[in-house]
């Protein structure tokens, strides 16, 4: 849907909004079956017409470098056909998750005879806000049909053509199976004050969720009238333990800084225990050397690990999304704790130890979205964690925790059925 000659930003964005908002209500009462064959023949029509999104991603990738991408932001647009058919793929499986819409949560009958439900049911409408990966248009659209929500989608100029293509066909699909031709949408202007008219629409929209730089999701946090579900960084630490094996730290630290380090759940900052730092740092420095990791840390780390600088108080709260690792020597365990609580993002901390009441009490007071024991960090991920695709990791504390995927992207009903009963 573009914008008309004859109307203002303004009104084409009360337009895109009130149309999710009638979509939502149709998508309510849409059978889990219909859902589901959506999801399936839009994959289906994603393979078949493969080579027209990759005629259109080629317009993306040509507009490339006027758009000052990194090569790692170039290497996110670019699709290929195994791409594209990874999100068919990622279609697949969301349709085979279980529908949360209608699950009966719980229920009671109380001592007057009312019989009480409390029923899981949509959101409504969801405005997304997110960078410029086509792969995630198409996650997104997913995961919000089959919740029974209406999404508006705002990727970035960066992937316009490669998204449209994404969106077009599953609208396309949607015509022909009965979901509503407004329960996706693409907001197809580049104009930045339209997020603005967007995150006014209260009154039609009842969920934002900004994906992508810290800059953003802040203004989207002042600017929004409606709840937002966010998170700003992901400094994520690992605590390593005076009774923890040290060869497996080894290898988690490895793998929860080195697997992927431009993404949220890889770990930024290292904490040891002083007990096992002598003999544990020397060993980290050898193994991690062929990834050029510069190590910002306390006087007794940077002895330790001979390499390095000194850090300085913001390194401990920072996220780095790349080969830098904050280190600090603690004297115990609530030491950590307390470091963690103050620095961190809330988003993923883990702990390296074989005692069983050390891991308990970590994992009780760490205030984190997800704590991890004897793991990557790595593993903070709807998929890894069985909750199949999410729409992303939320740090807040209402309305969603942790991964957001299918269950995340709705909220419940009480239904109270009675047999005439008055108050009395």
């Amino acid at each position: 849907m573009s914008v008309a000659a004859e109307e203002t930003l303004e009104t084409y964005c009360a337009r895109v909004s009130q149309n999710a908002k009638t979509a939502s209500r149709q998508l309510c009462g849409l059978p889990g079956s219909t859902k589901n064959r959506w999801l399936l023949q839009c994959g289906q029509r994603l393979e078949e017409l493969v080579d027209e999104v990759l005629e259109a991603n080629k317009l993306d990738l040509e507009n490339a470098s006027s758009y000052s991408l990194s090569n790692a932001e170039i290497d996110r647009l670019r699709l290929t056909q195994e791409r594209v058919f990874q999100i068919a793929a990622g279609l697949r499986e969301i349709a085979a998750l279980p529908d949360p819409v209608g699950e009966l949560i719980e229920g009671s009958v109380r001592p007057n005879g009312l019989r009480l439900s409390k029923v899981r049911v949509p959101l409504g409408v969801i405005f997304f806000i997110y960078e410029s990966r086509p792969n995630v248009t198409a996650d997104a659209a997913g995961i919000a049909v089959k919740s029974g929500n209406a999404i508006i989608l705002r990727g970035g100029k960066e992937a316009a053509h490669s998204s449209q293509a994404i969106v077009s066909i599953m609208q396309s699909v949607g015509s022909e199976v009965g979901v509503p031709a407004n329960a996706v949408q693409l907001v197809n202007t580049t104009d930045r004050d339209a997020v603005g008219y967007f995150l006014n629409h209260d009154q039609w929209i009842d969920l934002a969720i900004p994906r992508g730089g810290e800059g953003l999701i802040r203004r989207v946090v002042a600017e929004a009238k409606m709840p937002v579900l966010k998170h700003y960084d992901g400094n994520c630490h690992i605590y390593v333990d005076v009774h923890a094996d040290l060869e497996k730290s080894l290898n988690v630290v490895e793998n929860a800084k080195c697997q992927r380090m431009g993404v949220c759940n890889a770990l930024e900052s290292l904490l040891v225990h002083r007990s096992v730092a002598s003999e544990f740092l020397p060993k980290l420095a050898v193994r991690l050397k062929s990834y050029a990791i510069e190590f910002r840390s306390d006087e007794e780390s940077h002895h330790l690990l001979q390499s390095g600088v000194l850090a300085q108080e913001s390194d401990w709260s920072q996220e780095y999304l790349g080969p830098i690792m904050s280190v600090r020597v603690v004297g115990n365990l609530d030491e950590a704790i307390d470091h963690i609580n103050k620095y961190g993002s809330r988003h993923t901390d883990g702990i390296m130890t074989e005692d069983l009441s050390t891991s308990h009490r970590f994992a009780t007071l760490v205030d984190s979205a997800a704590v991890v024991v004897n793991a990557s960090t790595r593993f903070n991920d709807g998929g890894q964690l069985g909750l199949g695709a999410e729409i992303g990791i939320s740090t807040d504390k209402f309305h969603a925790r942790g991964p957001c995927g299918l269950r995340e992207l709705t909220t419940y009903k009480y239904i109270v059925h009675g047999d005439g009963h008055v108050r009395t």
